[in-house]
């Protein structure tokens, strides 16, 4: 293989390991092993054992980033959903790997990756204002869009605890999440009220914020 194509092969057998344990738990001569090469040959592509590590979650946020890319079209709700199961998929396939890197840890807490981590936080943050069509966001939506990011990741690190809630109810969940925490800030203030009426318009009564509401209204009741 030539050089750059025997590193790729090393970060994807790197992180089909982290699938299965945390990254601290992988050792080099496992990688190597899972290869077919030495252990030697292993840092002749990779300068220790942090730097293929570094690698091999660079490539992980970026697929972690590109599962909150959807096209601006259909009803929002129905987008973030879409998200949330991609968001979800990711998780589960990388369930590990994801905890070790949102968690920190001895192998994942260089500068590196918490900039990495930041990376991902911040894709989604700007994903999700482009699906509201904001390209200057007041203060309190960026603090309700980057609470539901936060909430989304610890909602994630406690399913895999455990998994004990369908990950698909968690999924409808967190879309319901976003509606109500943006409709409590709306709550408050005057400029977050007129966002939430162009955010709602549109919505079907099926969709996942008309069901939202339906529950709120029979609860009420």
């Amino acid at each position: 293989m030539g050089v750059e194509e025997r590193r790729q092969q090393l970060i994807g057998v790197a992180l089909d390991l982290f699938a299965q344990r945390s990254p601290d738990e992988v050792s080099i001569d496992e990688i190597a092993a899972a290869a077919g090469i030495s252990r030697p040959l292993v840092y002749h592509y990779f300068p220790g054992k942090l730097s293929l590590y570094e690698a091999a979650l660079k490539r992980a946020s970026e697929d972690l980033a590109a599962r909150f890319v959807e096209p601006a079209e259909g009803p929002l709700g129905s987008r973030l959903l879409r998200v949330m199961r991609r968001y979800f998929d990711f998780v589960d396939e990388h369930g590990p790997g994801f905890s070790a890197l949102m968690r920190g840890g001895p192998a994942v807490g260089s500068s590196t990756t918490n900039a990495l981590i930041d990376s991902v936080r911040q894709a989604a943050y700007e994903q999700i204002l482009s699906h509201l069509g904001i390209t200057d966001p007041p203060a309190r939506l960026e603090l309700v869009v980057r609470s539901w990011i936060s909430l989304a990741e610890s909602t994630a690190l406690i399913w895999l605890d455990g998994r004990r809630i369908p990950r698909e109810e968690l999924e409808v969940q967190l879309v319901h999440d976003f509606a109500a925490l943006t409709a409590v800030s709306a709550a408050y203030d005057d400029e977050m009220r007129k966002l939430l009426h162009p955010m709602l318009s549109g919505e079907p009564a099926d969709g996942p914020f008309g069901n939202l509401a339906a529950r709120l209204i029979a609860l009420a009741s």
